[in-house]
């Protein structure tokens, strides 16, 4: 399985590259992290962008699940094959970048005509979209609301 995350939300200012989650993103990557712990989800490797906002959220997010995220550079900006990066690192990989790059990524692997929120999270499994949850949905999977 892969899983597609958007970076959750962070501050404004530049560069872009150096800008921190705000508090709302620290809660809202906590979340993703529960989420993922109440579905059952045992993950082989993180793969991150290492851009400030999405590096922190995979911190958080794995932190949970007793994982460490390894930074990507083809992640933080451009098209990427979500594909490929997983079958490098293993059969259950959580890819975490920006959008539109990761919408467009879920597209090319699926199909799908999605666009990712900050925070949201996507699951594919053999070219198939198999789930898809905004950041409310995960804030409630997490115990959070």
């Amino acid at each position: 399985m892969i899983w597609m995350l958007r970076h959750a939300h962070a501050e404004d200012g530049s560069p872009d590259a150096e800008r921190p989650l705000s508090a709302e993103g620290e809660r809202q990557a906590r979340a993703v992290g529960g989420a993922l712990v109440t579905l059952g989800v045992e993950l082989d490797a993180c793969l991150t962008s290492p851009r400030v906002r999405a590096r922190d959220t995979a911190k958080l997010v794995c932190e949970q699940l007793g994982i460490e995220p390894w930074e990507e550079p083809g992640l933080q900006g451009g098209p990427f094959d979500p594909l490929q990066l997983a079958a490098e690192h293993g059969e259950s990989v959580l890819l975490i970048g920006h959008d539109p790059d990761v919408s467009m990524a879920i597209h090319d692997a699926t199909g799908a005509q999605v666009r990712m929120p900050k925070a949201g999270l996507a699951a594919i499994d053999r070219g198939e979209l198999k789930l898809l949850l905004r950041p409310q949905e995960l804030e409630k999977l997490a115990g959070l609301t």
